[in-house]
């Protein structure tokens, strides 16, 4: 086994304290390497980052990584599951479609040319949904909430009737279940 030097200067034969005084060994510092990205000198082998390009030593990129914008997003799809007695045969071949909810006021409903009512979530598959039935509003912390209109045939969020005219926040992952078998997810996406 070689011989270490000690904190004290002395030869030591073991790695962990000083065979000849007892002080602990010290591993000596790891030599600083130059930034990959910029060639840079690396202040030390502790620095995180390169001060001449910003190159996370760690991480492997550039500054501190940026979170991704997030925005709220709808997917309406038909659960016959949902379906009552009275309900008519769920459409089979419908397919999710998602609508990202960048307006201050999203209308819930199906469109009426005659009323002039064109919703931001078209529901005109499903004849028990009402015209205004419901809004989902952007908050001032950019968070959402839900506000059965007094529809005719109500609203549930999560399986719970939704108070009318009642503002309920809205948290990711959330369903809301209206008409004869409509359910409406909201979630948070990325990008």
């Amino acid at each position: 086994m070689p011989q270490l030097l000690c904190p004290k200067g002395h030869d030591s034969s073991e790695q962990d304290f000083c065979s000849v005084c007892g002080a602990k060994m010290v591993s000596p510092p790891a030599p600083a390497q130059n930034c990959p990205d910029c060639n840079a000198a690396r202040e030390s082998a502790e620095a995180a980052f390169c001060q001449d390009c910003g190159y996370n030593f760690t991480t492997g990129l550039h500054g501190e990584p940026k979170p991704a914008a997030q925005h709220w997003e709808a997917t309406i799809a038909v659960d016959a599951s949902l379906r009552t007695d009275e309900s008519p045969a769920a459409p089979e071949a419908f397919q999710p479609i998602a609508i990202r909810l960048d307006r201050e006021n999203n209308l819930i409903g199906r469109g009426s040319d005659k009323r002039a009512i064109f919703p931001e979530i078209s529901l005109d598959f499903d004849d028990a949904v009402s015209h205004r039935h419901a809004l989902i509003m952007r908050t001032e912390n950019a968070g959402l909430v839900l506000r059965d209109l007094g529809s005719a045939n109500g609203t549930k969020l999560n399986g719970s009737d939704a108070q009318p005219l009642a503002d309920i926040p809205l948290k990711d992952g959330d369903r809301i279940t209206l008409g004869h078998w409509t359910r409406i997810t909201v979630r948070t996406v990325a990008g």
